[in-house]
């Protein structure tokens, strides 16, 4: 399975940007498919999730109502449309997997974290002045 991420670069805080990420010998019917991030000295963390069967969509709070996941099963490719950025968006962005035909969820302390298996190479965003 190869996930390859790109579309990262440079942008001002408020800016948009849209991340792509190729994925081979993965088939999107059968699995969902999302992103996630690690910021410089944190913790990875799940961004987004959309489910295989239902296109369901799945957010981490932090960015409800600012990014958006999408996909393209003729082209094998997963998106993630960023808008509204912080300077707290700044991370490696990487496509990932939970390896099962619907997105993985844990309650952490009230909220929802997205959960992920395998990711590949990212793509870094900064957001900056």
């Amino acid at each position: 399975v190869q996930l390859q991420a790109s579309g990262g670069g440079l942008v001002q805080p408020g800016g948009s940007l849209k991340l792509s990420c190729v994925v081979s010998d993965l088939n999107l019917d059968n699995y969902a498919i999302g992103w996630l991030r690690q910021a410089p000295g944190k913790e990875r963390e799940g961004v987004a999730c959309i489910s295989a069967r239902d296109g369901s969509t799945y957010y981490d709070d932090a960015v409800k109502g600012r990014f958006t996941i999408s996909r393209d099963k003729t082209k094998n490719t997963v998106y993630l449309q960023m808008s509204g950025l912080k300077p707290e968006d700044t991370a490696v962005y990487s496509c990932a997997t939970p390896s099962l035909s619907a997105c993985r969820r844990i309650e952490v302390r009230g909220s929802w974290k997205l959960l992920f298996d395998y990711w590949g190479q990212g793509t870094l965003v900064t957001v900056s002045s």
